[in-house]
């Protein structure tokens, strides 16, 4: 029993809990969750199941998409609204489309961002978010993000909040960002609610409840190839199909030919259509080089 599973995570449940979930539901031990969401929040979260554990590495860089509430006039410790609030205000009028269109526009591209001490960055070895709750201070570092694009969906002037979805690179964090795009429109604000609408190929229209999975059990399954085909694919010489499965390195002198780069690519491998795993091509060497086999060698 091996391949991913579209879950859809709802909120109040953990990103653990989801994999016990899975453990239950189809008796397997080996299983594990790519990109954590946070408790509160809902959406897309890809589970691995069986040696499909060992490919969740490359799911790390693939980019995601989310469906986020912004509330304005409150912003807290933590980035969303179940945190601590460290200022406030009601006397500010609602930025109209045209500032919004702005702050958006001026947050879309590479930006530095400050992930919130309440997050599962680590800081020497420990999570941050466990570290604060025992009073440790902590000092997060920033770190370069990209937002491919931002859009607003709805405004509420009532309830003051805005609705917008958003496209971005791996460790984007939108609690950060709601707080960062309220400090640029002078107005206190915190994230007061996410979806994850997306991770790579993963996408919520297909994604399952628990309770879809529950009747689903194995056959709800995705091929473990398939899921991170965003990684080019090779077709590897059906006579050094036992040498790859064996560690072994393959020279293809022409292949450099074919396909743009610089070093290395990563590469999906494959002998006659059977997915033996996942190696680079080694510019230098001009070889076909085995990272991770999960053909079962004959």
């Amino acid at each position: 029993m091996e391949g991913f599973i579209n879950f859809l995570k709802p909120p109040g449940m953990t990103s653990h809990d989801a994999v016990g979930l899975v453990r239950r539901v189809l008796h397997e031990k080996h299983v594990g969750h790519a990109g954590t969401l946070d408790p509160g929040a809902a959406g897309v979260l890809p589970i691995a199941v069986g040696r499909a554990t060992r490919l969740i590495e490359y799911l790390d860089n693939v980019n995601k998409s989310y469906r986020a509430e912004m509330l304005l006039g409150m912003e807290t410790d933590s980035g969303d609204d179940s945190g601590k609030v460290l200022a406030s205000s009601t006397d500010f009028s609602m930025p109209d489309n045209n500032q919004i269109e702005e702050v958006f526009s001026s947050f879309t591209g590479t930006i530095v961002q400050v992930p919130p001490a309440y997050s599962a960055i680590k800081i020497n070895g420990r999570r941050a978010c466990d570290l604060v709750r025992q009073g440790v201070e902590v000092e997060i570092p920033s770190r370069q993000v990209e937002i491919y694009h931002l859009a607003l969906i709805a405004k509420d002037n009532a309830a003051k909040t805005l609705l917008f979805d958003v496209d971005c690179s791996k460790g984007t964090y939108i609690r950060s960002l709601c707080q960062d795009m309220g400090r640029a429109m002078n107005i206190p604000a915190t994230m007061s609610f996410l979806v994850r609408t997306s991770v790579g190929k993963f996408s919520l229209n297909d994604a399952l409840t628990v309770e879809e999975l529950q009747e689903k059990k194995e056959t709800a399954l995705l091929a473990a190839d398939a899921c991170i085909s965003h990684i080019p694919k090779y077709n590897l010489n059906p006579d050094r199909r036992k040498a790859f499965c064996n560690g072994l390195s393959t020279s293809d002198k022409g292949f450099s030919a074919t396909v743009s780069f610089k070093d290395e690519l990563l590469l999906r491998v494959y002998s006659e259509g059977e997915f033996l795993g996942i190696g680079h091509y080694d510019l230098k060497n001009k070889t076909i080089v085995p990272d991770k086999v999960l053909s079962v060698i004959s």
